[in-house]
């Protein structure tokens, strides 16, 4: 058998380890996405439990770590905890106004290096120096947009006070939400990024997130964090942000 043979056979013996693909179809655009999307916000009102158990499954499986906390008072606490099981000190965050919360003091009293990232548009040698400290970062610190619950995953808008850097760049990456960033189905993010559009809330990069980064090379030898964090927290905050 020549290499190339070898190597098509391997590919096919490792194909058919997985399920086939799944009928898809497109979904309709919205006529309306505001309204849409508010329909979509009034329905989670009632089931944003049953999502959240979903999201916390799905997010588990994908090798993230689930936290859930009372009040965002107490989340400071949790990423401290995480900080010190990693012996980590430098932390980069969003802007508060961009998280929904200012953790900045707390994080800061418990010994925490904290750089919070501006609200307003910087010029090109300080986006670089923040690209820098990000890079050195031990932990980023985000808000999130949305959770989906089908999978697991952690949807972000970039933006002013909210580079994907932050996200990206540091080895442990910690996203901080609660109930009004979930969603049940993917069909519903459709819904909610044309809701973003029609109000000229995008003007950024939307990230998709499931699970910490994960690189396989071609004997399919998986190794985390190559492109990305190599682990990801997500805290939810029943008492909410705000």
């Amino acid at each position: 058998m020549t290499t190339r043979e070898a190597f098509l056979g391997r590919v096919r013996q490792e194909l058919r380890k997985t399920r086939g693909s799944f009928p898809a179809t497109p979904s309709a655009r919205p006529p309306d996405p505001m309204a849409a999307a508010e329909i979509i916000r009034r329905e989670l009102a009632e089931r944003w439990p049953e999502a959240l158990e979903r999201f916390r499954l799905e997010f588990e499986r994908v090798a993230g770590v689930f936290h859930r906390v009372a009040t965002v008072q107490d989340a400071p606490a949790v990423i401290g905890g995480i900080a010190r099981e990693r012996s980590a000190s430098r932390l980069v965050a969003w802007s508060a106004a961009a998280m929904g919360a200012d953790l900045g003091p707390d994080l800061r009293r418990d010994g925490l290096d904290l750089t919070a990232m501006p609200d307003v548009a910087v010029d090109a040698q300080e986006a670089r120096r923040l690209r820098e400290v990000s890079a050195v970062a031990d932990i980023g610190l985000t808000g999130v947009d949305l959770a989906l619950a089908e999978t697991g995953t952690l949807i972000l808008l970039s933006g002013a006070g909210r580079p994907r850097s932050t996200s990206l760049l540091p080895a442990t990456h910690v996203a901080l939400f609660d109930r009004r960033a979930l969603i049940e189905r993917l069909a519903q993010v459709g819904v909610m990024l044309e809701a973003w559009h029609a109000s000229d809330a995008v003007d950024g990069v939307i990230n998709f997130i499931t699970g910490p980064s994960r690189t396989a090379d071609i004997e399919l030898t998986l190794t985390r964090g190559v492109h990305g964090p190599k682990e990801i927290h997500a805290i939810f905050v029943d008492g909410g942000l705000a």
